[in-house]
């Protein structure tokens, strides 16, 4: 057990020790970077005024809005260019070229299309976290074992029943791997979903620090990113362990 806390936080905590000697005694000044001391104080500042619960809750509620309209996307495009050939050699070639074009770069054309709104925010960390689900899905159908198509076909389960209780829940394990990797990508687009006009959020935070100069700020809302991020990742995966506990794997 100590061994396994020691793995899990030395490095965490070395980084933290090195943070605090560069700060104290190593000659960085306070505009450069913040003591932890620094970061600690604005984050009890910021949760005694009530402006961390509001910032976490409007980023939270984007990245899940976001990630759900992705997942449900993914899923439905995914299982349809996996599942055809046809439909693959139509949309996967377009979909892999916009997979390629930077989260900033959709920022000017979603403000164009959808204002400054929630709507533009959602959309942008929809389009980031749908392509980590869709690429995953179509590799894991793709690689369905052929020898469970092959008895299914003896059984006489074809068409829809095929890819309902056959392909698809043996792609289960790609599903669940990409939509791991799409909430995470979610926390990544929310920065620049923010720099849309907001008023509130972890990315207004930032964006707020960098403009008055307060790298306290600015690392406070770096620390709760990537908090968030680590928090949900955890989540998927317990949920992953509880959803393919019939997989065979090596123990997490």
């Amino acid at each position: 057990m100590a061994r396994r806390l020691a793995l899990t936080f030395g490095l965490p905590l070395a980084l933290l020790l090195g943070w605090a000697f560069l700060t104290s005694v190593g000659g960085v000044k306070v505009y450069q970077l913040a003591s932890p001391a620094d970061v600690g104080r604005e984050l009890q500042a910021l949760a005694a005024s009530g402006l961390l619960w509001k910032n976490l809750a409007a980023s939270a509620e984007r990245v899940f809005l976001g990630f759900s309209l992705a997942l449900v996307l993914a899923i439905a495009v995914g299982s349809a260019v996996g599942l055809s050939p046809r439909l693959e050699r139509a949309l996967d070639p377009t979909l892999q070229a916009i997979r390629a074009v930077p989260s900033l770069a959709w920022v000017p054309l979603l403000l164009l299309w959808l204002g400054i709104g929630e709507t533009a925010k959602v959309t942008l960390i929809a389009i980031g976290a749908f392509f980590p689900i869709y690429v995953n899905l179509t590799a894991g159908i793709r690689n369905v074992d052929r020898k469970l198509i092959e008895v299914a076909d003896v059984l006489g389960v074809r068409g829809v029943e095929l890819a309902r209780r056959v392909v698809l829940p043996a792609a289960l394990p790609s599903l669940m791997v990409g939509a791991r990797i799409g909430l995470t990508q979610a926390w990544l687009f929310l920065v620049a979903a923010e720099l849309l006009a907001s008023t509130r959020g972890l990315g207004f935070m930032l964006t707020e620090g960098q403009q008055i100069s307060r790298t306290d700020e600015i690392l406070t809302a770096i620390l709760l990113l990537a908090l968030c991020g680590k928090l949900s990742e955890s989540a998927m995966r317990l949920l992953e362990r509880r959803l393919l506990h019939w997989t065979d794997g090596l123990p997490a």
